[in-house]
């Protein structure tokens, strides 16, 4: 295992910031439980409220309209359902949409049993068929129940984004609720939720650099909210039961002011990006960019070295000190063909190695990935050589 490393994985889980840390270790020193009246109490529930403000500002919501969770797949657990409140009456969503491309915690259907979940399919670059999102929505039966549509932003395995203000307009045509994934988007892309940008987002802690374990729904408005999942008693105004997660929660605030405020640094590391795309057709001219025909995040880039195992390669960086991914860290640590790559047309027999970066990346990480990669285009072409 090489001396120095390069991490080269923040879509999987970015490092913790400095003020993250910071605000978790003050946070532990608050003993009381934030739903206690005394002045203890107190004490953690600003601290909550703090921390509500600030994950409300990097998307440009309402603090009241956050709803803290263990994570993003909670959050999605939580919205992609049938039940409905409407103050006291109930709503009910009698069929989920989703993109072949999205992420596993929205595919699998969340409490929609799998006959009422629809997949839209995308184009070679993983932008979704708004033709056939239109058609389907334009099908449903509003007797039933309303349509439910849910997306990614952007994609956790390309960084291909998503036209979401068009997939808005045609969820709101149809009369339908648009959930939209921000998981990877946020703290890389401006967001604005007061635009009509969506009715609901699902954020999550870690992949902007605060703790693991948890995560937000965010809402539009409080209008029309899910069945809680988790009923306890009554934490986040009943949506969400349970103690609040103090420590996580501030150090989830901390980072989403830190996201917010580094946004204007995204430049710079979509120049670090393109060094990174640059080494590989330069090492691997034969080797393929995935979603370079849409926009993309700045942070990510996908490839495929044609005679090259993905799981192959990814442990042969790793040995050479550069961590990275094979597509998605999702799977219980497997890896396998991608799902987004099948999505795209590419069949399913293909792998790829997702690099994702952030602010902190620099010319050595940069440097010890260009070394990695030499290496691994100077082995494959010894076999082809042998062959």
């Amino acid at each position: 295992m090489a001396a120095k490393r390069a991490y080269l994985d923040y879509n999987a889980s970015a490092p913790l910031l400095a003020v993250a840390r910071e605000a978790m270790v003050a946070a532990l020193d608050v003993a009381a439980n934030p739903s206690s009246v005394h002045a203890e109490g107190r004490a953690g529930r600003r601290l909550i409220e703090t921390a509500r403000r600030d994950v409300a500002a990097l998307v440009n919501a309402k603090a009241e309209h956050i709803v803290f969770t263990s994570g993003a797949t909670e959050a999605a657990s939580t919205l992609l359902t049938s039940d409905w409140r409407m103050g006291r009456g109930t709503v009910r969503m009698s069929r989920l949409y989703v993109s072949e491309a999205d992420h596993p915690c929205l595919l699998n259907g969340g409490r929609f049993p799998a006959a009422q979940v629809s997949r839209i399919g995308v184009d070679a670059n993983g932008i979704a068929d708004l033709g056939a999102l239109a058609s389907a929505l334009g099908g449903h039966d509003k007797s039933e129940g309303l349509p439910l549509v849910a997306i990614h932003a952007a994609n956790n395995e390309t960084g291909v984004i998503q036209p979401i203000d068009r997939i808005a307009e045609i969820v709101k045509v149809a009369g339908g609720i648009l959930i939209v994934d921000a998981v990877q988007a946020a703290g890389r892309v401006s967001i604005d939720l007061s635009e009509g940008y969506a009715d609901y987002l699902i954020l999550s802690s870690h992949k902007i650099g605060g703790p693991k374990g948890v995560g937000a729904i965010v809402a539009a408005s409080d209008l029309m909210m899910p069945k809680p999942l988790i009923n306890g008693g009554g934490q986040e105004k009943g949506h969400r039961g349970g103690t609040e997660n103090l420590a996580a929660i501030a150090g989830f605030g901390a980072a989403a002011r830190e996201a917010l405020a580094g946004l204007q640094a995204m430049d710079a590391v979509r120049q670090r990006r393109d060094e990174v795309e640059a080494i590989v057709k330069l090492l691997v001219p034969d080797a393929e960019i995935f979603g370079t025909g849409a926009p993309r995040l700045a942070n990510t880039a996908f490839f495929a070295i044609a005679g090259v195992k993905a799981e192959t390669a990814q442990i042969a960086f790793d040995l050479a000190g550069v961590a990275l991914s094979a597509g998605s860290a999702c799977s219980s640590g497997k890896v396998g063909p991608s799902h987004v790559l099948k999505a795209m047309g590419y069949g399913d027999s293909l792998g790829a190695l997702r690099v994702s970066i952030g602010s902190a990346t620099g010319p050595e990480d940069i440097e010890l990935f260009r070394v990695a990669l030499r290496g691994i285009a100077a082995r494959r072409a010894s076999r082809e050589k042998a062959a």
